[in-house]
């Protein structure tokens, strides 16, 4: 059961999707057409300032790299809490397919080319920017492992930081979405997919801290914009087949999403054995999915699936061996108030279930226990691309008592990000 639980959160996001046939083509223009349609909302000038960052190539070329790299690096002192996930769920798991996964976009890319699929480059503009994008991510990728001398999670070498099977993922993935995105945004969908898939893999495999997985994320992504920079600059027109086209459209629509959620759990009681036992708890972490469904721009209906922990404070310090260990299964409507057509704020109330695992505190066993609770919480979304959102959350859950000797609630507070797929 764990071990299913978890390979559904590595794999949320769907497979490449190679069948890109002309109908489908017109279909996906026909949709943009059908949402220019529906959106008769009149947007600002103020809005249309508050959206305007978009436009540029330098955000278009780092709203990826820059936000995973800081990002990476502000989350490594929690690096120990992922791993503790991790490790209390998946112990044992080891697959070698993120050997394969890695390379996997950039398969799709050339054998896409090979079949005459028209592409954004020639041959030789291809070869010259991917090998500029190649050079540049390995320098840095190999440059910080033999200077930062982290060791992986498994002891295996001090050469964790940053990951390089993701480091090349998410750059092949960058550089199938620029050959070929223009064809639909599900191609770039489908490879950064694949992409995120290698990288979690890599964590469940042990050889990775979470902050290794981020910087290389990011690492991958901005060497292969600045391998394609170059190459503009070096070839100009020649050779290019397809103009990279002008910021998508994007105006007020429903917000239904499915994606990655990720973050901290703060606790804000204790952790109660029995009505005269009673054991504080500091902050964990939390992974899993979420998705909803809207109606129309402001109500819809989704859940979420989590896998989380808190560990326990014994005798003044935090005991990483004894965990509140828990799936969650939370449903409920959504609702959301978008502020422009890209940012908008929203909100939830969910019905939650509950099931933690079983746990030793201080030689004190505790069964496990299930029941149901409540959550809700604030999040603030940005739409960067027609299908692709990122955002922040502030969730407040009300969780059922661990313990079948006690009735006190257990009250936590999360802090994290959610990267979706727009829909």
């Amino acid at each position: 059961m764990k071990k299913l639980f978890l390979v559904f959160i590595l794999m949320v996001s769907p497979v490449v999707l190679l069948a890109m046939t002309p109908e489908n083509r017109d279909k996906d223009s026909a949709s943009v057409d059908s949402s220019m349609a529906i959106d008769s909302v009149r947007v600002t000038h103020f809005q249309k300032s508050l959206d305007g960052m978009s436009g540029s190539r330098l955000f278009r070329s780092t709203y990826l790299g820059v936000p995973l790299i800081v990002g990476g690096l502000i989350e490594k002192h929690q690096d120990s809490k992922f791993r503790k996930l991790r490790n209390d769920f998946m112990p044992r798991f080891h697959r070698d397919l993120d050997n394969y996964m890695q390379f996997a976009p950039a398969a799709v890319m050339v054998g896409l080319k090979a079949m005459g699929v028209p592409s954004r480059s020639s041959w030789g503009r291809i070869i010259t920017s991917d090998a500029f994008s190649v050079a540049i991510f390995t320098g840095v990728v190999q440059g910080l492992k033999n200077s930062t001398h982290i060791m992986r999670p498994d002891g295996s070498d001090n050469h964790s930081f940053p990951s390089g099977h993701t480091a090349t993922a998410f750059a092949m993935a960058t550089m199938l979405s620029k050959e070929y995105g223009h064809i639909s945004p599900w191609i770039s969908v489908g490879g950064y997919s694949v992409a995120t898939a290698t990288g979690l893999m890599r964590m469940a495999n042990n050889k990775h801290w979470l902050s290794d997985v981020m910087v290389g994320a990011g690492v991958g992504i901005l060497s292969t914009e600045f391998g394609y920079w170059l190459a503009d600059l070096i070839y100009k027109d020649k050779g290019l087949n397809v103009k990279d086209a002008p910021e998508e459209y994007i105006g007020y629509s429903k917000p239904s999403f499915f994606g990655i959620y990720m973050g901290f759990n703060i606790p804000l009681s204790n952790f109660d054995v029995s009505e005269d036992v009673a054991y504080k708890t500091s902050n964990g972490t939390v992974l899993g999915a979420e998705g909803a469904y809207f109606f129309n721009r402001y109500i819809g209906i989704g859940g979420r699936a989590t896998i989380s922990n808190l560990q326990f404070i014994v005798n003044g310090y935090e005991a990483p061996e004894n965990t509140l260990d828990s799936y969650t299964f939370s449903a409920g409507p959504y609702f959301n108030l978008p502020i422009t057509p890209r940012w908008s704020v929203g909100t939830k109330t969910l019905a939650s279930y509950t099931r933690y695992q079983s746990t030793n505190i201080g030689g004190v066993y505790v069964p496990r226990n299930a029941g149901w609770g409540f959550g809700t919480g604030l999040n603030i979304d940005y739409r960067v691309r027609k299908h692709l959102g990122i955002g922040v959350f502030l969730d407040y859950n009300i969780q059922p008592p661990h313990s079948q000797f006690s009735d006190e609630f257990v009250h936590t507070m999360t802090l994290g990000a959610r990267a979706t797929i727009r829909f």
